[in-house]
């Protein structure tokens, strides 16, 4: 009875542990779990794989949080420990339970400690598909913490996969890279279009996994397509990130997560839906901040097609939203549904973190007897 006993505990605790790896951290995601002193020189690891369930290629460094770098200090943003991947040095590991066909987002934190045009390549393989990986530029900071952390999607191609993060190197010291730390997987389900809205996830509630413990979201890179987006449905137009926050850490208009537009015209959402030529439609959606300490008159500009709408809000950086609409008349089969801040903004903290109006329950109805367009 206690063997049976036993078995059952085991059997759990290994459901458990598939289960987790659909919804939260990898395995040593946040590399708390490091090499050994035999296995290092300084903070560079010397063996390929020292670090528990990742295996290295270049110049790695193991970072201690509090570790200098001349009179920078390196901030780990969870934990004790990161890693800092140098010119053309990569970190990779394996999945072994994740289901073929499905779609997947990588979540993890990255910070750039040398050039100002860092970037960060990250594949997936197997792959059948040529985008099945994605350079991301890390130049821009977007919070006040040093960190900002990143998403990037993926359709598994095999039940077993391998994630790797690659520094394509653009500096000559083999030392300078980006900081990688709390590195997480989710499962993603196929949008559809619901009842009383022609928009898929139009309350972006479907989207990348927010570590809990942080408290400034996660980024969606830009251009970003559709069929590869963290943020299913939807496209990220533009040479900036949008930010995907949750309700346990900002102010959301409805449900549990939502948008905030963090770059000014340079952080763009779209969707493309089908339409019918003549006919007449309400695109209607919130508009908010994010009760992040982001203050002053904010305008949010939507475009359905060729038609503008420009939607003010003032904000005073404490949370709340109001409804916005925008009727038009589709003129092609497909109308392109785009959403970018007018504006710049800062948190009036004085912390120089960028911010913006937060858009959320953006739903597309037509209209069957309107008065006027």
């Amino acid at each position: 009875m206690k063997r049976v006993n036993i078995l059952i505990v085991l059997l759990c605790a290994s459901l458990n542990v598939a289960l987790s790896l659909l919804d939260g951290p990898l395995p040593n995601g946040n590399f708390e779990y490091g090499p050994k002193p035999s296995q290092m020189q300084g903070t560079k690891v010397t063996d390929p794989k020292a670090i528990p369930n990742w295996e290295i290629s270049g110049f790695v460094e193991y970072i201690k949080s509090g570790h200098k770098q001349g009179d920078m200090l390196l901030v780990v943003p969870e934990g004790a420990s990161a890693v800092r991947l140098g010119d053309e040095a990569s970190i990779k590991t394996k999945i072994y339970n994740v289901t073929n066909g499905m779609f997947y987002s990588i979540s993890f934190s990255a910070a750039r400690t040398c050039a100002q045009e860092e970037k960060l390549n990250v594949s997936v393989s197997p792959n059948s598909e040529p985008n099945d990986w994605g350079i991301l530029p890390i130049q821009t900071v977007y919070s006040s913490d040093g960190w900002d952390s990143y998403s990037w999607g993926f359709l598994a191609q095999s039940n077993e996969i391998e994630i790797l993060f690659h520094n394509p190197g653009i500096e000559k010291d083999p030392a300078c890279g980006p900081l990688i730390d709390s590195v997480a997987l989710k499962a993603l389900t196929k949008p559809t279009r619901k009842r009383g809205n022609m928009l898929k996830n139009g309350n972006f509630e479907e989207g990348p996994y927010i570590f809990p413990k942080t408290n400034w979201g996660v980024l969606i890179p830009p251009n970003i397509e559709d069929d590869h987006s963290p943020l299913p449905g939807w496209m990220i137009e533009s040479l900036k990130a949008v930010k995907y926050v949750d309700s346990d850490h900002f102010g959301v208009p409805e449900g549990k997560r939502a948008v905030e537009l963090v770059a000014g015209r340079e952080s763009a959402l779209a969707q493309v839906v089908k339409t019918v030529p003549g006919k007449t439609y309400d695109l209607i959606f919130s508009i908010g901040d994010a009760k992040n300490s982001c203050e002053g008159s904010m305008m949010v500009e939507v475009s359905a097609g060729k038609v503008i709408l420009q939607a003010p809000y003032e904000s005073k950086g404490t949370g709340g939203f109001k409804r916005a609409k925008l009727r038009f008349k589709a003129v092609l089969p497909r109308s392109r549904i785009r959403f970018l801040s007018t504006y710049y903004h800062m948190k009036s903290d004085n912390s120089g973190s960028l911010c913006g109006p937060v858009i959320d329950d953006v739903r597309l109805v037509s209209v069957r007897n309107p008065r006027h367009v």
